[in-house]
């Protein structure tokens, strides 16, 4: 999964003083509104994870495309027949799609040719589309799966919003950041799928109600600038979402220890919304026994 940071919640990282601001700051509650608006609109869009619908890992050999519910990739949207296709994972590691004489498929806006589909490693991936529905290939720890996406999915036009604690500035804290003396590339568990690779260069240390505590962030590449942090809390089931919570920081400049993290900007894993994402989970060092009721609430039903 490509973690992405929204340019409005990087700003917020830039630009607001390391002094706590007060609640009442207006700066401060627009950086936190705008960023909560940027995130609703990317989840609720086109492309965001209310669209998933299915996914499924693919085995050697043809796995069937359509609506037929003991197809491996069943398909429940209006149009798509029977029988669409077959993704076709050869013993070379490429996959190739066979589509059903009459189907509406089609790869990137055109009729499939045979050949090979590219994947969502290293690039933007071919799009297959069997009707309304948009599926892709996925590649994740070294196996492939495809993943669909319906832009008319019950999630997607269901969706109510998401529910936030109440802003709380304490939980905007000054930390410090102590690297390893090299990177350490690493295995995190995820809620599908195999381990996915990742770098930690550090810990980070933090203060809450006078007790020190660390979180183990993760970069992609020895030249991300900015720190992943899976995490879990005391809230975790009861409050917030039991699988964790994620969180975006500002990497130190060079000779530089100190950053900010801001629980306020905490926010849930796609798969708290859907059960066809491929989310990371929390590192051990990462389960935190305090509560941090900042952030994103788990999504009704959760």
């Amino acid at each position: 999964m490509r973690r992405a940071v929204p340019a409005l919640l990087l700003l917020a990282f830039s630009t607001i003083a390391c002094k706590r601001p007060p609640v009442s700051n207006p700066a401060y509650a627009a950086e936190i509104g705008a960023a909560r608006a940027l995130r609703q609109k990317k989840l609720e869009s086109e492309n965001g994870w209310l669209t998933l619908v299915a996914l499924h890992w693919l085995t050697p050999g043809e796995n069937a495309v359509g609506s037929d519910p003991a197809a491996p990739l069943a398909l429940e949207a209006q149009g798509v027949p029977k029988k669409a296709a077959a993704f076709d994972l050869r013993p070379d590691g490429s996959v190739h799609l066979r589509a059903e004489p009459g189907a509406p498929v089609a790869v990137n806006g055109a009729p499939p040719t045979g050949e090979a589909l590219r994947s969502d490693k290293g690039g933007k991936p071919d799009v297959v589309t069997v009707g309304r529905v948009r599926l892709t290939v996925i590649e994740r720890g070294g196996r492939l799966a495809v993943r669909a996406r319906d832009p008319e999915s019950p999630r997607r036009t269901g969706f109510t919003g998401i529910d936030h604690f109440p802003v709380d500035p304490a939980l905007r804290l000054e930390a410090r950041f102590e690297p390893y003396e090299a990177l350490r590339e690493i295995d995190v568990p995820s809620a599908q799928g195999p381990p996915q690779k990742a770098f930690a260069p550090g810990l980070v240390r933090f203060t809450i109600a006078g007790r020190e505590h660390a979180l183990e962030p993760t970069v992609e590449s020895p030249s991300d600038d900015t720190f992943f942090f899976v995490f879990s809390d005391a809230t975790a089931g009861s409050g917030s979402y039991g699988a964790g919570r994620f969180l975006y920081a500002g990497k130190p400049k060079n000779g530089e220890s100190r950053l900010v993290l801001d629980f306020n900007f905490a926010e849930n894993p796609p798969c708290a919304f859907t059960p066809y994402a491929t989310c990371p989970l929390p590192l051990p060092k990462n389960v935190l026994p305090v509560k941090i009721e900042a952030g994103e609430k788990a999504p009704a039903g959760h």
